[in-house]
């Protein structure tokens, strides 16, 4: 299986930073900052399933995404 960045999961769902943060209650910079590597996210349960279901992913390959 080839790796899934956050970057790539988020183009192929359409969705643009700021839709991605909008959608889990955080700033378009922090989603930025998720996909240069600069910060993890600390999300809560209900941010993370929030977050598979806009990128239409699971919960492995988000974090796949911030290996």
């Amino acid at each position: 299986m080839v790796k899934s960045s956050l970057s790539g999961l988020r183009e192929k769902a359409g969705l643009t930073q700021r839709q991605l943060g909008d959608t889990i209650g955080v700033s378009d910079q922090t989603v930025f900052n998720w996909e240069k590597g600069i910060h993890l996210p600390k999300l809560t349960p209900a941010q993370t399933i929030a977050l598979c279901k806009a990128l239409s992913c699971s919960i492995e390959e988000l974090a796949e995404a911030f290996e």
